[in-house]
């Protein structure tokens, strides 16, 4: 079966899968969320926050902001697989601060033990152009996708779908992209009202990766990328960021940063040379030390009584 009646099917009402069904139903909670954010451009901001200081952080948000209703209480598990080329271009085009750049990856939401060839997933192409950040994405079985990717195996999809589907496909036979890296972390995400619609915050718990055992369901040992005792803090916005957000970030001390998470990934396993322009609060405990516990995903529903707040995020 092809992307297409995989289309099909998850256009359909129901929320449960039959039985004999051989195709996943249509996402649920906040792989719903995720599976609407088709293409979009935006500004985005980095921040460094201390986990000592999320609950400050979270109790300032949650008076300006709404949670979105398909989160759990303490965030979701994201887990992305980066594909680059041979000699890490995608890497390099972030380190030298290009103008226009872009990566491929894989994003799944949800625990990554949970994960099946019937898991949806999002195929991404994550671009900047000057300061605007814009993204292209797609949704299919994660099994599908693999094989696209991973073996260059053609994929019949919707003709909605096909502009992006080629594209990709291009990159990936023109460029020899491959599997690279991947990144994790527990998200929270907050969303604008009233006038701050289009606003959207999140704060990334615990980034870890690891750069082998690339299937998102095996048991495979992954290593902190970031410092636990650090959360990045994303402000996304459409066209400005409101006077409020910059005035919270000042009063908690919280710089702009530059970090990527993908570089984050390539240089903690030492694919290529850690930046210069890094800062030195971002080198991980020597190697022993920085191993991710096996229970941090499936425990995650219990990290907001761990932060003291029981709001609802994305």
């Amino acid at each position: 079966m092809g992307v297409r009646d995989w289309f099909a099917r998850t256009d359909e009402p129901s929320t449960t899968q039959a039985e004999d069904s051989p195709v996943p139903a249509r996402p649920a909670g906040y792989q719903q969320t995720a599976s609407k954010l088709h293409a979009f451009n935006r500004y985005e901001i980095k921040y460094f926050v201390d986990e000592l200081r999320v609950p400050e952080l979270r109790s300032e948000l949650t008076a300006r902001m709404n949670s979105d209703p398909y989160s759990p209480i303490g965030g979701y598990p994201v887990t992305s697989l980066y594909y680059d080329t041979p000699d890490l271009r995608f890497y390099w085009e972030k380190i030298e601060g290009l103008k226009f750049r872009r990566k491929l990856r894989i994003r799944l939401y949800g625990d990554p033990a949970d994960c099946t060839e019937e898991t949806p997933v999002q195929i991404e192409i994550k671009q900047r152009v000057n300061r605007v950040t814009q993204k292209r994405r797609t949704a299919m079985p994660y099994g599908i996708a693999r094989r696209w990717l991973d073996d260059r195996e053609p994929i019949d999809c919707d003709p909605s779908q096909r502009p992006f589907v080629e594209e990709v496909t291009t990159l990936i036979g023109n460029l020899d992209l491959r599997p690279t890296v991947t990144t994790g972390y527990l998200r929270e995400a907050f969303v604008g009202r009233d006038a701050d619609l289009g606003l959207r915050v999140t704060i990334d718990h615990k980034v870890h990766g690891r750069d082998r055992d690339f299937y998102f369901g095996a048991p495979a040992e992954n290593r902190f990328t970031i410092p636990p005792k650090l959360a990045i803090v994303e402000v996304k916005a459409n066209e400005r960021v409101p006077y409020w957000v910059t005035d919270l970030t000042a009063r908690m001390d919280m710089s702009v940063i530059r970090v990527s998470k993908y570089c984050q990934s390539v240089q903690a396993f030492g694919l290529a040379p850690r930046s210069r322009l890094g800062a030195p609060e971002l080198i991980v405990p020597p190697e022993g030390y920085d191993y991710v516990p096996t229970d941090l995903l499936s425990s995650h529903r219990d990290l907001s009584t761990t932060s003291g707040t029981t709001s609802t995020t994305t």
